[in-house]
């Protein structure tokens, strides 16, 4: 039994830092959900019509337009994924009967998935590359956008952290 945590969750087994990284992680969230549904984007076409866009948004006109493949895609690397990697470092800090074992396997889990949920920026960045070179239309960031972004640098930071963290358990 000496390989638990002393059937404690690790927040109290480091809680100066577990609980600055449970408060963290859970404004990542909001900020998370917040960012989907507010505007992602703003498109301005032919200085006379303008869309705002959010991810929300985006899906649902994807959805109905019979683009799987891009709705699936972007479903699950900007959706499903940072909100899995979320709840699983809050589930890897709050969980009371976890095994620095599975603490560690857990952790591993998560860092790697946190590789692939970056890649719907790579995927923003080249269609905002790609309208603003066209000169059809103008695109301007969004509050959603900066919400979005302010969540990945919260989680990413707290991932981090976490890591350094686990890393130290006893073997």
């Amino acid at each position: 039994m000496a390989e638990q945590l002393s059937r404690t969750a690790l927040v109290k087994a480091h809680p100066r830092a577990g609980w600055t990284i449970v408060a963290m992680l859970v404004a990542s969230l909001g900020f998370f959900i917040a960012g989907i549904f507010l505007p992602f984007t703003a498109v301005t076409k032919l200085w006379l019509f303008e869309n705002q866009v959010s991810v929300y948004r985006g899906l649902i006109v994807l959805w109905k337009a019979g683009e799987l493949f891009l709705f699936f895609i972007l479903f699950v690397f900007t959706i499903l994924f940072p909100f899995v990697k979320i709840n699983s470092l809050l589930g890897l800090w709050l969980w009371p009967r976890l095994e620095q074992e599975q603490a560690r396997r857990m952790y591993h889990f998560v860092s790697n998935l946190g590789k692939w949920s970056m890649l719907d920026v790579f995927v923003m960045a080249i269609l905002v590359l790609t309208v603003k070179s066209s000169g059809v239309a103008n695109i301007q960031v969004g509050v959603g956008f900066f919400l979005f972004f302010v969540s990945v640098m919260l989680t990413q930071t707290a991932s981090l952290w976490t890591g350094k963290i686990v890393s130290s358990l006893d073997k």
